[in-house]
């Protein structure tokens, strides 16, 4: 009745009922103005009322407006958006109430002869173009305009006078004003102008649409810009925080400022791809810069060689940190805010089990409230390793958004540090570290994957109880991949068990592995960039990456020939008395981008597959009777003999050549290798045969009883042309009809090893 009474209707007022947060503030807004301006309200006035409860960010300013609509010096809409935005700007109290009124309109008159004297203005400027396109003028350009001059003026007595001058100025509507205004086309783009980037659907690749830079682009209109962190729902204003942020202004200059904070102690893997492309290119995106800072607070699991991959694969897919910074590089001054927590009564020495605190509800802590100078003690004992490990934690008092309480912020640990040695027996943890580093470098935006939402509200508490300058933190989807696992405990086990051969085996998804496989960094970030900056977690299927790289090779893959299961040819009545030269374009699509030579000798080796004793119907290759051309060369080669072994496998092919320009054009074109280099090629497949490997309700016995047989091939006596001699780990190639495949650093002189990154189309089967 209450919310009906202002001119709510029935159904609104029931779906507000369901919003017991907007239910609570509407029906405060309503008894306020009601104590005012007595029991009947208008329904304009009931209006303003419930958008002022809907839009409101912080509760704190409701009677305060409300004062302004019960006053009516708050009358329109225009005003309440400007007063919301004040509100919202302006966090501290009390609010300026002079520069309040003025930006919201407060006693601004606008009189009927200053809208006609603005109006007339505006026509008057637009005069030409409307008597050439009378009624099809968009009138919407001359309110606009009138309203810019009067940014307080009712905008229908704007319509209506700007209604009643064109009137007077055209007359009435003709028939040919009636009649619908012709529609220009647009003009297309260029297949070259248009972004091939493509937006995710229900895991699968849709509709054309931005790349990544821009979408992080667009992502900045959904955050704050730097220093306004108090416009972000749920940031936590202060009566320090207007004073830390000018100061952080003055430090950054304005400057956007991420980081990736990776843990040293494992491998980066496709996951962490989507969050660097989103650190570093949203800083890019918006003229900042993004550090690169180690998170090693945990000095058990921390190995050299993860701080050197981990910054290797940020540098690998294309991005410079602006600074390189540890965790262990704020260590004493983590340190000092530590005991100035425990001052402020905001943190205690406990001694509870790990056990006893785990999980969501256990007991409270018997030392929540001993007294402080007893904590800055006992700290000072952890400090100095008069306590084992687990005897004692400093905790802070607080609750999470998840329910956890009093989270820990020390523990003791006597491991050296591989960077402070034995100068510590206590670490931080996460929860205390991770925003009192970004606050000490200034962060204006701390990105992080959506199961860190729960530690937001610390993240705030921590800043704030320390009074020094709080960042933001956004959360977003992380980004996972179907058939494989990439968390650090299973991918050991893999190792440990002999299922694969290291953290870069090409079978992983590791970011070492993927580029290992051949797999160009360009890809990666392009499959990031289709998989979108999203709050919804994504889960994708691995030959959505696999089409990113076929793109990004097929355009940079310069082609060679090889043969995985060679049969020797010869050909008898061979053209020359030594081998020739054949030229073979580089990219066949577009030959000014250089050739190779290749020797074409009497003795040539093709897939074993591309000869058949008998042609099938649609067989189109090489069978005695039915020629096939070799590719490159000009020549087309007929079957003469076929040479079997004792147990009548085809070991040799006698055959004769004839030049292309005059014999009848053959069925099809095949690969061939002459004078070739042996080498050695690894063929993948999925590693998991189900999608969710780690799913019981999939996998009953565990990941791995999940492991696919098939998942390598190695092919030992490989051919390849001699093209590649040259080539060094890494570098990537088209093997003609076979697919793509990059060099392995296993390659050894006289012995080349080559990955198979993907096959040249995608198996049906897999998709």
């Amino acid at each position: 009745g209450l919310f009906t009474g202002i001119g709510l209707s029935e159904a609104k007022a029931r779906e507000t009922l369901r919003n017991g947060a907007l239910s609570a503030l509407l029906r405060r807004a309503v008894l306020q103005a009601r104590s005012a301006l007595g029991p009947a309200l208008d329904k304009a006035t009931g209006t303003l009322l419930y958008n002022t409860a809907a839009r409101l960010k912080d509760p704190k300013h409701l009677g305060f407006l409300v004062d302004y609509i019960a006053r009516r010096e708050i009358l329109t809409d225009l005003q309440l958006s400007a007063a919301l935005e004040y509100v919202r700007s302006h966090p501290l109290e009390p609010v300026d109430v002079a520069d309040f009124e003025r930006a919201c309109g407060v006693g601004v008159c606008i009189t009927p002869e200053q809208i006609e004297e603005a109006v007339e203005a505006v026509i008057s400027k637009h005069r030409a173009e409307l008597l050439a396109e009378r009624y099809h003028f968009n009138m919407g350009l001359l309110m606009g305009e009138a309203r810019n001059q009067l940014r307080w003026a009712d905008g229908k007595t704007i319509k209506n006078e700007v209604d009643l001058q064109v009137l007077h100025l055209l007359g009435p509507k003709t028939e040919a004003d009636l009649e619908k205004k012709p529609k220009v086309a647009k003009a297309r783009l260029a297949p070259a102008e248009k972004q091939k980037v493509a937006v995710v659907e229900n895991g699968d690749i849709g509709a054309e649409t931005q790349s990544l830079l821009e979408q992080l682009r667009g992502e900045a209109l959904k955050f704050h810009k730097p220093g306004e962190n108090y416009k972000t729902e749920g940031y936590v204003v202060t009566p320090n925080t207007m004073a830390l942020l000018k100061q952080h202004l003055a430090i950054t200059g304005g400057q956007v400022r991420t980081r990736f904070p990776p843990e040293p102690n494992g491998i980066l893997h496709i996951g962490h791809a989507k969050a660097i492309n989103f650190n570093f290119g949203y800083a890019k995106a918006n003229g900042g810069v993004c550090f690169l800072r180690y998170d090693d607070t945990n000095p058990e699991k921390e190995e050299e060689k993860y701080f050197t991959a981990i910054r290797e694969m940020v540098e690998w897919l294309g991005y410079q940190p602006y600074a390189v910074t540890h965790a262990s590089d704020y260590f004493d001054q983590l340190y000092t805010w530590a005991l100035e927590l425990i001052r402020r009564g905001q943190a205690y020495v406990c001694h509870q089990k790990v056990e006893e605190i785990k999980g969501h509800n256990p007991p409270p802590s018997p030392w929540r409230d001993r007294p402080v100078e007893e904590s800055l003690l006992l700290f000072e004992d952890m400090r100095k390793g008069k306590f084992g490990e687990g005897e004692a934690t400093l905790r802070m008092k607080l609750v999470m958004e998840d329910g956890k309480m009093d989270p820990v912020a020390y523990r003791v640990k006597f491991t050296p540090h591989h960077r402070t040695g034995d100068k510590w027996c206590i670490y931080p943890t996460y929860d205390y570290t991770h925003c009192l580093c970004d606050s000490i470098e200034h962060i204006t935006h701390s990105l992080c994957t959506k199961e860190f939402q729960a530690r937001r509200s610390s993240y705030f508490w921590l800043c704030n109880a320390l009074d020094v300058y709080c960042p933001v933190q956004w959360e977003y989807g992380r980004l996972n991949l179907l058939y494989t696992v990439v968390s650090k405990r299973k991918i050991i086990r893999l190792v440990e068990t002999g299922a694969v051969r290291d953290w870069d085996d090409p079978r992983l998804f590791t970011l070492t592995a993927l580029r290992r496989r051949g797999f160009p960094p360009e890809a990666i970030n392009n499959f990031c960039a289709r998989v979108g900056v999203t709050v919804a977690q994504a889960t994708m299927e691995p030959h959505l990456l696999e089409a990113c790289a076929r793109e990004v090779l097929n355009e940079h893959a310069p082609r060679a020939m090889a043969v995985l299961e060679p049969l020797k040819v010869t050909i008898t009545n061979f053209p020359a008395p030594q081998a020739l030269e054949v030229l073979v374009p580089n990219f066949p699509a577009d030959e000014s981008r250089g050739f190779h030579k290749v020797p074409f000798h009497q003795t040539v080796y093709i897939e074993e597959t591309d000869f058949r004793e008998e042609a099938d119907k649609g067989y189109k290759r090489l069978a005695p009777g039915q020629p096939v051309g070799l590719r490159h060369t000009g020549y087309i080669i007929t079957v003469q003999n076929v040479i079997k072994d004792v147990s009548g496998r085809v070991i040799e092919l006698e055959v004769t050549c004839t030049k292309s320009d005059v014999a009848e054009k053959p069925k099809a074109f095949i690969h061939w290798v002459s004078v070739p280099l042996a080498c050695e090629v690894r063929l993948y497949e999925r590693l998991f045969l189900h999608k969710n490997p780690e799913d019981p309700s999939e996998v009953p016995g565990g990941f791995l009883s999940d492991l696919n047989p098939d998942s390598l091939r190695v092919v030992h006596n490989a051919l390849v042309d001699s093209s590649v001699q040259s080539a060094r780990p890494f570098d990537k190639f088209q093997f003609e009809r076979l697919g793509y495949f990059s060099v392995d650093p296993d390659s050894e002189q006289g012995k080349m090893v080559f990955n198979r990154t993907v096959t040249l189309k995608e198996d049906p089967g897999k998709a």
